[in-house]
């Protein structure tokens, strides 16, 4: 069974536009190259009901979820008591991560006060993810990883949860570059994909000065099956009196045909 995963993003500031999200496409990356399939990824507000509604619709459904937000000491920062809520756990402050904060705020001009202990406070049954930028620890429960929202430091908080993500096999992937355009092959696209249930094919068309084209993407686990697929595209690219070629997955489509 291919593990699953979603992403939830905690804050207004990123559904006001103040803020510009990064986690997701950082996360996806890294799942991708795991192999394990990211399934979804919701951004949602600084709603406890939605953020307890969210954990519990994600956390049932995949194999991991991954939170980023609402973990800082400001009063919006209500991502872990809603992730209490969700579990049925109580909150606690927890020893290490008030050891950690301390030693981080040793020998600084910065107080480390209630509001900054409030860091520590964790979901009983949690257990520490470490955080090498700035000391203050995410967390995990069950199959969820809290991280903060800032990409540096959720970023380090990922890359110390490695070990304890399983996947599978890495997607293959071609691309079949061509000087068509997507709506005249939109219904051949359909067929090849129901031919070939294990492709996931994806078309994105382009245009640049004096030609326009569409790139076809598809992805599999199964080599044999996305080589064939691939041909059956070209061919028909070429049936539709276009130009077309394969692209393996690292190869860059610089639609020059």
């Amino acid at each position: 069974m291919v593990a699953s995963a979603g992403i939830i993003i905690i804050g207004d500031e990123i559904l006001s536009g103040r803020t510009k999200d990064s986690n997701i496409n950082w996360i996806a990356c890294e799942l991708d190259n795991l192999g394990i399939r990211l399934n979804e990824a919701r951004i949602i507000p600084d709603e406890s009901s939605t953020i307890i509604k969210t954990i519990q619709d994600f956390t049932n459904k995949y194999t991991y979820v991954f939170s980023c937000g609402g973990i800082g000491p400001t009063h919006d920062d209500i991502t872990t008591e809603c992730v209490a809520k969700a579990f049925n756990q109580k909150l606690y402050k927890d020893s290490e991560a008030m050891r950690r904060l301390k030693l981080h705020y040793e020998g600084t001009n910065i107080e480390f006060n209630e509001a900054r202990q409030k860091m520590a406070i964790l979901p009983t049954n949690s257990e520490l993810i470490d955080n090498p930028v700035s000391a203050a620890p995410g967390y995990r429960i069950e199959n969820l990883f809290v991280f903060a929202g800032v990409p540096k430091i959720m970023q380090g908080m990922f890359n110390s949860i490695l070990s304890d993500l399983t996947g599978g096999k890495k997607l293959k992937s071609k691309t079949v570059s061509s000087n068509i355009g997507e709506g005249l092959i939109a219904k051949d696209l359909e067929k090849i994909e129901n031919k070939f249930l294990n492709v996931k094919i994806g078309s994105y068309p382009y245009f640049k000065p004096g030609s326009f084209g569409t790139s076809i993407v598809l992805r599999s686990e199964d080599e044999l099956s996305l080589e064939k697929a691939s041909e059956a595209i070209l061919e028909i690219v070429i049936k539709l009196g276009g130009k077309g070629k394969i692209l393996d997955g690292n190869e860059i489509d610089d639609r020059s045909l």
